[in-house]
């Protein structure tokens, strides 16, 4: 799956507001950029996106049911 296909499935189960997702379509968009990319600029959004990742942190606990 590419981020296109990705982005129209997230789109089409209304998932556009998990942010779990969002982070999948980042990473697959930078896989994709990968070869055009600087190695620094390439550590430099990886490193964003992992810090995104983390920021989450676990605002899920008590609601599993609701948003898996």
């Amino acid at each position: 799956m590419d981020s296109k296909d990705l982005a129209q499935y997230l789109e089409a189960t209304d998932s556009i507001s998990k942010p779990w997702l969002l982070v999948q379509l980042r990473l697959k968009k930078l896989q994709e950029r990968r070869a055009i990319t600087s190695p620094e600029e390439y550590a430099q959004e990886l490193t964003d996106i992992h810090q995104d990742l983390m920021n989450l942190g676990e605002w899920w606990q008590g609601i599993e049911n609701e948003v898996f």
